[in-house]
């Protein structure tokens, strides 16, 4: 059975911030199911709350709403997660406001009434840089999704355990991606395994992936396969 791949916008969390209730809802009922997940918020405030518990990938927001608008909720989650992108939507008479748009981060507005599949083909442009930003090409036609946690060969996954797993990510945050057998027993078991349960650890990865996925330098210990 051949697997479907998922779209760049199935991949990404919205948060869509509008205090007109009838318009929030017709925008997910327009765009909402192409999304992983579309949640709403009525204002700044209440946005801001669930971008902290919820961490969105991208925020689409109104500028002129009660108690935070759309300008001081950008410069929120700047000082949060500079990396999230927020939209703005904005009226004509918004137009001073949109000066302060790029002092607080926001990646791009759109002036309503706004066309839905502009913004749908927009948000997708940048679904795909966002997951792009979040893989990395490995040897022998490997990719980690880092944000799915999984990693694939030739587009079909391969399933890890979650110490596997996290010995791939220390690997792709370590300056150089290399870790030795000692920096891998306090990583996976806290220090408390052997030299050969990492060798055998090793062994068993490689016998998922293939030997050269993780090679071995002699004297420095064990790095990915990066290229």
């Amino acid at each position: 059975m051949m697997r479907t791949r998922e779209t760049p916008l199935q991949r990404i969390r919205l948060l869509y911030v509008e205090d007109e209730e009838n318009l929030a809802r017709l925008m997910r009922e327009t765009i909402g199911k192409e999304f992983r997940s579309f949640r709403l918020a009525m204002n700044g405030r209440e946005a801001l709350e669930r971008f902290r518990q919820e961490r969105p990938d991208v925020v689409v927001t109104d500028i002129t709403m009660p108690e935070m608008d759309g300008l001081e909720l950008a410069e929120s989650i700047r000082s949060i997660a500079p990396e999230t992108p927020v939209v703005i939507l904005s009226a004509y008479s918004d137009t001073e406001k949109l000066l302060g748009a790029i002092d607080a981060g926001v990646k791009k507005y759109f002036i309503k009434p706004f066309d839905p599949e502009e913004l749908l083909e927009y948000l997708e442009d940048l679904a795909t840089k966002i997951g792009e930003r979040e893989r990395y090409r490995l040897g022998d036609s490997f990719l980690y999704d880092r944000k799915e946690r999984r990693l694939y060969r030739n587009d079909e996954p391969i399933p890890l355990t979650r110490r596997e797993l996290r010995l791939i990510e220390a690997l792709l945050d370590e300056p150089g991606h290399l870790l030795d057998s000692e920096a891998i027993r306090k990583l996976l078991w806290n220090g408390e395994a052997s030299n050969d349960a990492v060798r055998v650890f090793v062994m068993r990865l490689r016998g998922k992936t293939s030997r050269d996925f993780l090679r071995r330098e002699t004297g420095r210990g064990y790095a990915l396969n990066l290229r």
